[in-house]
């Protein structure tokens, strides 16, 4: 094995660990904030939902990209490798969507009394449910027809081009049904894309006109709530602005690809890595901003201190 193999496979491997065990660690904290009685946020149940389908996108991408930087050979025609890419699609675009709807309805949370989206502050948590639903649904319906694009040689007569990903290969049809596949795929991805930057923009705004606002104000209460979704606000922020970086770093990576005649190696391995990097890097943004593990963590302590006390009063 070549020292770059080596390397590329440990980055890979390293991205997919801490993957799985930054998305496990944040359903395990949105449980134990649920069972602990913490106090809920409408947008708990689509931190679930984009945890789930970033779990899908490391294991479907981390593990075939880590196997064959070792190596390790995967059957092209296969029908595990359709699935894979179906499962790969579906899950990358649930979590794009995910992270729209956390934009959205942080959006309209935030909202001041006189916009024209307070009359949806009330309904809104109603819509969640539905909403993520028709993102699994829709994601579905949209790639049902991507396995058409790694099924193998009864096509090869109309195949242009083919793109190896180590692991899998991706088939390039005549150039009017690849631009008519293509377009077909980014309609979802090009209006999520707009939606998120729409509302972190929205929300920029609110928060400065809210801070601007409240400058002189410094009753205790309002600034305790001010400060919680001030922090949710911004871990939503930080989260849109992670995953528009690296989709335009992938997005660039892909292009390239499309345009290259042979498949490069460097530059496949360069589009999984940013591929990865939003999924493997979100829970991690998700509970730092969180100010409810700070409170869990401190109510733990102030309990354990009681106890302890009790238990030495008790000795007395």
């Amino acid at each position: 094995m070549a020292t770059g193999d080596l390397v590329v496979g440990m980055v890979f491997l390293s991205q997919t660990i801490l993957g799985i065990l930054g998305n496990f660690s944040l359903l395990c904290h949105c449980l134990l904030l649920h069972f602990t009685g913490c106090r809920a946020r409408c947008t708990d149940l689509i931190l679930r939902h984009l945890t789930i389908a970033n779990s899908l996108v490391i294991i479907t991408k981390g593990v075939p990209q880590t196997m064959a930087a070792f190596g390790l050979k995967y059957y092209s025609q296969d029908f595990r490798c359709i699935l894979l890419f179906f499962v790969q699609r579906v899950a990358r675009g649930v979590s794009m969507e995910s992270t729209c709807l956390l934009s959205v309805f942080q959006a309209i949370t935030i909202s001041p009394q006189n916009s024209m989206w307070a009359v949806l502050k009330g309904k809104a948590p109603r819509y969640i449910v539905p909403s993520t639903t028709v993102c699994w649904i829709l994601n579905i319906l949209i790639n049902t027809i991507f396995p058409l694009s790694v099924i193998g040689k009864w096509m090869d007569a109309n195949i242009t081009r083919k793109t190896d990903y180590g692991y899998c290969s991706s088939v390039f049809y005549h150039k009017l049904i690849a631009s008519l596949f293509a377009a077909w795929l980014s309609f979802s991805d090009v209006l999520a894309l707009g939606l998120m930057l729409w509302a972190s923009g929205s929300m920029v705004s609110t928060l400065y006109r809210h801070k601007q606002r409240v400058r002189h104000i410094h009753t205790t209460s309002h600034s305790t709530r001010s400060s919680v979704e001030s922090r949710a606000t911004q871990s939503i922020l930080v989260l849109v602005s992670t995953f528009v970086f690296f989709y335009a770093l992938s997005s660039i990576c892909q292009i390239c690809l499309s345009f290259l005649n042979t498949s490069s190696r460097l530059v496949v391995n360069m589009s999984a890595f940013f591929t990865m990097c939003f999924p493997f890097l979100s829970p991690f943004v998700l509970m730092s901003y969180d100010s409810r593990v700070t409170r869990l963590s401190f109510a733990w302590r102030t309990k354990e201190n009681s106890n302890i006390l009790g238990h030495l009063g008790g000795s007395v």
